[in-house]
């Protein structure tokens, strides 16, 4: 077990090593000259070779890489041109309530969908399974922004359930926190669940074919038993894939959430760097995505292992 986690914790450094370089490219990939596009149209020519020699881009590439690599072990990932405050200040002020949000709808997620899977393939053809299929088809159709603009004017407007927009931090209390993410996370989250539901439902359905599901029915075993442990455990393998590679819909979702519900985690500070172009903000939000996902990779591997042992690379 412990060779494994090594190899595959190692197996992470080259990705990494490509992401960083990706990101770092983003400053010379962009089209035109990046710092007469953050100078503005009023800005002289010092104004412009001022920015180029605070990106380096008055540098070789390779020596800027370098040095922006270095700066990146030791925790520094640049300062934000237009606050003038370190990237990391800002991430460290952003990012409670990203993860907040990201925690809460990965849970919503799971502990709706899974069930809506398991339901669907036990009475696969009837009403309850031809309704479930429909939802998820639904849910992963309809636009997140579309969906959050409904359930605020609903539950916000309407009703008057649920404040429409902001974020309550942890230390207010765990009520107004949860309560100021619901809205969002089941916005963020009706995708996610409608394609954990459909993979859970696809692969419980094989499962439930095999020679050991009809043998436990044979002993008389409660069906209960037989979904949820028999079945579902041999069918984790699938459902923990598409709930590690579903991480990329949160976060790509969290930057659409947050703008419609006014929450200011990682990725309302993402937009707002991309409108003022403020590339040093963008590189570290991008780096801090990828290595969030890369991580979260390695912790399904690391699940493969825990959910069947037959499992090794």
């Amino acid at each position: 077990m412990l060779p494994f986690i090594l190899r595959r914790t190692l197996a992470t450094i080259p990705v990494m090593a490509v992401v960083a370089l990706f990101v770092f490219s983003l400053l010379y990939i962009a089209p035109g000259d990046p710092a007469a596009l953050i100078a503005g149209d009023q800005a002289t020519p010092a104004d412009i070779e001022r920015i180029r020699q605070s990106l380096g881009l008055d540098r070789p590439f390779l020596f800027r890489f370098g040095e922006w690599t270095w700066n990146i072990l030791r925790g520094d990932l640049g300062t934000s041109i237009f606050t003038s405050l370190p990237v990391t200040r800002l991430i460290a002020q952003r990012v409670e309530p990203t993860l907040s949000l990201m925690a809460v709808t990965l849970l919503l997620a799971i502990a709706v969908a899974v069930p809506m899977g398991v339901l669907a393939a036990w009475t696969a053809g009837s009403w309850v399974d031809r309704t479930v299929m429909a939802l998820a088809v639904l849910g992963f159709s309809v636009p997140i922004f579309v969906i959050g603009y409904l359930l605020a004017y609903v539950f916000a407007l309407e009703l008057e359930i649920l404040p429409v927009q902001g974020y309550a931090p942890v230390a207010d209390g765990l009520w107004p926190w949860l309560r100021h993410l619901l809205l969002p996370a089941l916005s963020l989250g009706l995708i996610y669940i409608a394609l954990i539901a459909r993979v859970t439902r696809a692969t419980m359905l094989e499962v439930l074919t095999q020679d050991y599901i009809t043998t436990a029915r044979a002993k008389g075993q409660n069906e209960r038993k037989i979904l949820f442990v028999h079945a579902l455990k041999n069918a984790a393998v699938p459902i923990v894939t598409v709930i590690g590679l579903g991480i990329a819909l949160l976060i790509g979702g969290a930057v659409v959430t947050e703008s419609v519900f006014v929450i200011p985690g990682l990725g309302r500070l993402t937009v707002d760097a991309i409108l003022r172009r403020d590339y040093p903000v963008i590189q570290g939000v991008v780096l801090v995505f990828s290595l969030t996902y890369v991580l979260v990779n390695l912790a399904v591997d690391l699940v493969y292992v825990l959910v069947d042992p037959r499992i090794r690379y």
